[in-house]
């Protein structure tokens, strides 16, 4: 409000400034033009003028009562010089002549009068003594230059009150706007805030839940340092401009050749079951070239093969035996686990036939299954070179 108020009443300095300059000029050219007031009442009131647009200047910027006194004291010596040093024969002609200065430089500082008493006082005595002087000059109260003085007073009466009237309405709109609009981020943070802590109460469930999953102990330094070595290896790839081509959810190809080789492949599928409590002893060919569809079912019954050991065997242990001709590369997976009669298994539980048997076969390859009670399982996976 108080910034408003400062705006206001700078705004309306500066229009008292305009239209009492505007309106004074223009009684200049009139009253040089009419050739009817005698050169020393002319000087003198040109003089009186002068000081009139000086003071309006000031005013415009400082808006002190003194500047305005100075104003409403030189307009009036500048209507007396030109209407009392004037021969009668032409007073009605120089009276029409300074209407714009006794109807609009004087009323000019009315505007800018709000909480200034003495202004506003000093401003309505120098209209009346203005009006009064016109009448006298022009003939009667009913002349023209007289309804044109107080024309111009009153239009800038009503200009002062509308503008008192209105500019606090819109303060007052502006402020409730930014009242709204408080309210508004107050509830957007508030929001927020809410939406921060339903988001740590998840975090922390969650957190409590892996501890509970891991018996309290968390995930193991090792296996941190193994999961960022492998994010670092699969960013690595991406960034050489490897594409990842998912075949299923988990299981991603990031090489651009169309064999890829085994060794590296298996490497990873024993970090990755080493991580999850499964020791996985690798067994003969290091390095073996498989082609990438090969490759992704037989890393995919290699992979069930050893979830099925953590699972069901009842071991901590795997070994993975890889042998390989021109022909053909084969895998043996061995536990010593509890293992299980094939005769007492029906084939629906042997999800294995399914998930590992029809991928392999799809590609040219085959796997087989060898168990008896208390004495582990073995699984033989072929594939072709």
């Amino acid at each position: 409000m108080d910034f408003i108020a400062q705006e206001r009443d700078r705004l309306l300095r500066s229009t008292t400034r305009v239209v009492g300059v505007t309106c004074a000029l223009v009684s200049v050219v009139g009253i040089v033009a009419s050739l009817a007031v005698p050169l020393v009442p002319l000087l003198g009131a040109l003089a009186c003028i002068a000081v009139l647009i000086a003071a309006l200047l000031v005013f415009g910027t400082n808006g002190s009562t003194w500047w305005t006194a100075l104003a409403l004291a030189s307009g009036l010596g500048a209507l007396a010089l030109l209407l009392f040093g004037t021969d009668p024969e032409v007073r009605a002609v120089v009276a029409s002549a300074v209407v714009p200065l006794a109807a609009g430089s004087l009323s000019a500082p009315l505007m800018a009068q709000r909480g200034a008493p003495v202004g506003l006082a000093m401003t309505i005595v120098a209209g009346v003594l203005a009006v009064g002087v016109v009448v006298w000059a022009s003939g009667g109260p009913l002349s023209g230059p007289t309804a044109g003085v107080v024309l111009g007073w009153v239009l800038v009466a009503v200009v002062a009150v509308w503008i008192a009237r209105s500019i606090p309405r819109v303060a007052r709109r502006i402020q409730s706007i930014g009242t709204a609009h408080r309210a508004e981020r107050q509830a957007s943070e508030t929001e927020a805030q809410r939406r921060q802590g339903a988001r740590l109460l998840h975090d922390t469930v969650l957190a409590t839940l892996t501890l509970l999953a891991h018996s309290g102990v968390g995930v193991s330094e090792q296996a941190m340092r193994e999961q960022a070595a492998e994010d670092a290896r699969l960013l690595r790839h991406l960034r050489l401009g490897a594409t990842p081509q998912p075949q299923q959810s988990g299981d991603y190809s990031l090489t651009r050749v169309e064999e890829s080789p085994l060794g590296q492949t298996l490497e990873s599928v024993k970090q990755r079951f080493g991580r999850m409590g499964l020791e996985v002893s690798w067994h003969g060919t290091g390095q073996v070239l498989l082609p990438s569809n090969v490759l992704d079912a037989f890393l995919l019954a290699l992979g069930e093969c050893l979830e099925n050991v953590r699972r069901h065997a009842g071991v901590g242990e795997a070994h993975v035996t890889i042998v390989h001709d021109q022909e053909t590369v084969r895998a043996m997976v061995t536990d010593a686990g509890v293992g299980f009669d094939l005769e007492a298994v029906s084939a629906e539980r042997l999800g294995f036939k399914e998930s590992v048997v029809n991928r392999l076969r799809e590609v040219g390859g085959d796997a087989k299954l060898f168990s008896a009670p208390g004495s582990g399982t073995t699984v033989v996976l072929e594939a072709p070179r």
